[in-house]
């Protein structure tokens, strides 16, 4: 079956040699092809390969539809701007998931190449860290969700003051927290609907899943596999897979639980309409009483939250201002100056019925 290079995913077998510039094939038949592979087909400009109809694991392949916006192989991603980076790692995690789905196991030095560099760009992370969400689609939100937790949780561990190989590992705990998602039903993954009783037990399960896959990796710290498995834990015992509490939840744990319900409420899903960040931070702001960290909490709000006077921004009526005072105990309530009528200010505080829904650039 004769595919384009952009469809390949790992475990497509190759039933024909792929020749270079030379007699020899730069990948002869039979083999198995990795996300390495892959990649070296690409920056090799090879085009079209003929692979089996049956994937190393015996399952159908079944080439996905190209995008008509498929972007090229990138050389050096630091070279884009911080959007089109973020999007290509976006897309590389996808290729890295659709591999999972397909029994190949967690192989770290990609997944430290494709992610630490966009995580090392920890300026351009925190002027685009209240916009990331515009940056996701409802269509592929579970890829660009975990691309994000991983950009989040290594800002707020950053925030927090851990030195960078820390906020690294608290980056790699949110990029593979969902990697156990692969052992679970695609149309669950993607359903369009809420899902069914039966079908929210499955998904519960994904930490277990997550941390089996990942804990005889020995590349990767104990931190970062206690961090993934713990990350659905809740202070007050609530949460899953195994109802630790407080002390018990590992506080790579904490962050990354922070990051992906503020994530979560955030971006608009196929089923599920958006919050805006100001009001998703006010939920955490509640949650931080019971179930979250309050000590994450604050310091997640402050990072969030720190607009210089003169932000523009947009109100929930629609109405245009900008920032003119913010209370720092109640930093998603500032003051603003219309800008229709440049004389009036309006106090957030005093009118709960109003939010922010935006931050203009």
């Amino acid at each position: 079956m004769l595919v384009n290079s952009e469809q390949l995913i790992p475990g497509c077998i190759l039933i024909r040699d792929v020749k270079g510039k030379t007699n020899q094939p730069l990948i002869p038949r039979h083999t198995v092809l990795t996300t390495e592979h892959i990649v070296i087909l690409q920056k090799f400009l090879i085009q079209k390969v003929d692979v089996s109809k049956k994937l190393s694991n015996g399952n159908l392949y079944e080439p996905k539809t190209m995008m008509q916006d498929t972007k090229k192989q990138v050389d050096n991603p630091i070279d884009l701007s911080f959007q089109e980076h973020y999007h290509y790692v976006v897309q590389q995690y996808k290729q890295l998931f659709e591999g999972w789905q397909n029994g190949l196991a967690i192989d770290i030095p990609t997944v430290r190449d494709t992610l630490v560099p966009l995580l090392e760009r920890m300026e351009d992370i925190s002027d685009a860290i209240y916009t990331l969400h515009h940056f996701a689609t409802k269509e592929d939100y579970f890829f660009h969700h975990n691309v994000a937790i991983a950009i989040l949780s290594a800002y707020l561990g950053y925030k927090t003051g851990y030195v960078k190989g820390e906020w690294l590992q608290i980056g790699f705990a949110g990029f593979l927290a969902d990697c156990g998602m692969a052992r679970i039903e695609s149309s669950i993954i993607q359903t369009n609907r809420s899902l069914t009783p039966e079908e929210v037990v499955e998904i519960k399960k994904h930490p277990t899943y997550s941390y089996r896959l990942t804990e005889k990796l020995p590349t990767l710290k104990q931190a970062v596999k206690q961090a993934i498995l713990q990350h659905h834990e809740r202070m007050d015992g609530s949460g899953y897979p195994l109802g630790l509490s407080k002390g018990k939840i590992h506080r790579y744990a904490r962050i990354i639980a922070v990051c992906d319900m503020y994530h979560a409420i955030i971006c608009e899903r196929v089923y599920k309409e958006k919050q805006s960040p100001f009001k998703a931070i006010e939920i955490l702001q509640q949650e931080q009483f019971t179930k979250l960290d309050p000590d994450v909490v604050y310091t997640f709000i402050q990072g969030m939250t720190n607009f210089p006077i003169g932000t523009r921004i947009k109100l929930s009526n629609n109405q245009l201002g900008e920032i003119v005072y913010t209370d720092i105990k109640k930093p998603t309530r500032p003051m603003i100056r219309l800008s229709e009528q440049q004389e009036e200010i309006v106090a957030l505080q005093n009118h709960p019925e109003l939010f922010i829904v935006d931050v203009l650039k």
